[in-house]
């Protein structure tokens, strides 16, 4: 199959890439930055360098193809853009694939999405989700979509280690004894390249998931990793959180949304669909993750 890759070498993109290569697969990587040329062609693809927010770009890239997978992405520093409508800009993105997809005649699609994405209400930053999973929903009835949701990203951790170095501790305004599920980027990957290539017609959605595990659970793993067995995960409150983000430079409408997905978080409103359609869980756990944890907390 010819398939495309957006996103980069990111997180889920070198491993997918990876394995769609070494079943055979002729892959084209997408990624803006013209120096991932070469990593991408070290793995057996061919790069197309370009923008996602350059639709006639996409629409070129995506002909021909069998199936495309579908990411959005602003980059970390769109989170530090102070004069960025983050949400209207995913948005776009969002009608740039509709439109590449249609134009291009692309009839399989994998888009990456997000627990959450099942509502526009008390999601917070997240409803971007929602939004390009009900702008990839105009297109035609013969175009087949899966929307992967994966959960909270074990990747996510690494960015408390500042506050573990700063303060000992894990801080933020969720946390507890109670079980929340999380999700490696490879169990994503080997779920995206599964959907990829598996024969489907219409609609679907598929949460993705690695392991159920507490807060206090994973600060209790990580300490242990990185020598720390004491560490705790202390949550506080939502102002505090917020007071700290903007201080930091965050965008104002990021740093709120992020607040309210965390709410979210806490009280179980985020995971209400994923419970009622919960996955099959992935291979990689905690355990694993903290391996690579610990190595990026002592060199970093």
């Amino acid at each position: 199959m010819k398939i495309i890759v957006t996103g980069s070498l990111g997180h889920i993109g070198k491993p997918l890439t990876r394995e769609l290569v070494q079943k055979g697969h002729a892959v084209t990587v997408i990624s803006s930055n013209p120096e991932r040329r070469e990593a991408i062609e070290a793995l057996g693809a061919t790069a197309a360098i370009g923008s996602m927010e350059d639709a006639d770009f996409l629409i070129a890239t995506f002909k021909g193809a069998d199936a495309v997978y579908v990411m959005e992405t602003l980059g970390a520093q769109g989170f530090f853009d102070q004069h960025l409508d983050v949400i209207e800009a995913i948005n776009k993105i969002g009608n740039n694939y509709r439109q590449a997809i249609l134009q291009s005649g692309v009839k399989r699609v994998v888009h990456l999405s997000s627990i959450g994405a099942h509502t526009d209400k008390g999601n917070g930053l997240l409803i971007f989700h929602y939004n390009v999973e009900n702008i990839l929903k105009q297109l035609p009835d013969d175009v087949s979509i899966t929307f992967m949701r994966p959960v909270g990203f074990y990747d996510n951790l690494l960015g408390f280690i500042n506050t573990i170095k700063t303060q000992g501790v894990i801080a933020t305004d969720y946390g507890g004894d109670n079980k929340k599920p999380w999700v490696s980027p490879l169990d994503i990957a080997d779920a995206v390249a599964e959907e990829l290539v598996t024969p489907f017609e219409g609609r679907k959605v598929r949460y993705v998931a690695s392991e159920e595990i507490s807060c206090n659970e994973i600060a209790g793993l990580l300490g242990a990793a990185i020598g720390k067995p004491d560490l705790k995960w202390v949550v506080i409150p939502d102002e505090l959180l917020l007071q700290g983000m903007i201080a930091a430079g965050m965008n104002l409408q990021v740093a709120k949304g992020l607040v309210e997905m965390n709410a979210s978080t806490q009280n179980d409103a985020l995971y209400e669909d994923y419970y009622l359609h919960k996955p099959t869980l992935g291979k990689v756990k905690l355990t694993d993750f903290a391996k690579e944890f610990a190595t990026i907390y002592h060199n970093s």
